[in-house]
């Protein structure tokens, strides 16, 4: 049974034409709607709090810059949900970890697979193994299992060949084996 996105959010018939006339109140209710979808998302991908943070204000800045092009083809959260994963993609290949060279506005992402739910203590467990992973993998595993990305649509935004993406997804889950097979050390606050 797959789980619809955390991105799927209908946007109030009102919200689209206010934020269309640049009212505040109307970027205030899309930033409470879509916060906590686009900051884990790049969570995920990054690793990184700030990062996910900045990937965050980058995403609705491009949003309310974007509007004019937003045409309504599909919906809003799906282009909302694009231009986040595209801003995390930047963020890594300015760290280097993927080519210059890959296209960022070509897919369109699928939104029928998501992780199945787990109970907190193994969903944190799993979150400090994925921290562990490179970027380059986690993102792909993410972009797969939590966007429910095709390896297609994985290798589009990476500039890669669908098999590298297999590969990748092969080695992630292998390692994530690994890492969850020995007992992580608890987290202490400082």
């Amino acid at each position: 049974m797959s789980h619809p996105s955390a991105f799927a959010i209908d946007l109030p018939a009102d919200l689209l034409p206010g934020l269309r006339r640049g009212e505040t109140r109307a970027f205030e209710r899309l930033y409470r709607l879509f916060e906590r979808p686009v900051y884990a998302l790049a969570l995920r991908m990054l690793g990184d709090a700030d990062e996910a943070m900045d990937v965050l204000h980058d995403t609705l800045l491009k949003v309310q810059q974007g509007l004019h092009g937003f045409r309504g083809d599909a919906p809003f959260w799906g282009w909302l949900r694009r231009i986040a994963v595209n801003e995390a993609l930047m963020r890594l290949r300015r760290r280097g970890r993927l080519p210059d060279s890959a296209p960022l506005d070509v897919v369109e992402i699928i939104d029928d697979t998501q992780l199945a739910p787990l109970r907190h203590a193994e969903a944190a467990q799993l979150e400090r193994a994925m921290t562990a992973l490179p970027d380059l993998t986690r993102s792909v595993l993410w972009l797969y299992h939590g966007e429910g990305c095709t390896h297609e649509e994985i290798a589009a935004l990476m500039g890669r060949t669908p098999s590298f993406s297999k590969s990748q997804l092969a080695r992630g889950t292998q390692r994530l084996r690994d890492l969850l097979a020995r007992p992580l050390e608890p987290v202490h606050a400082p």
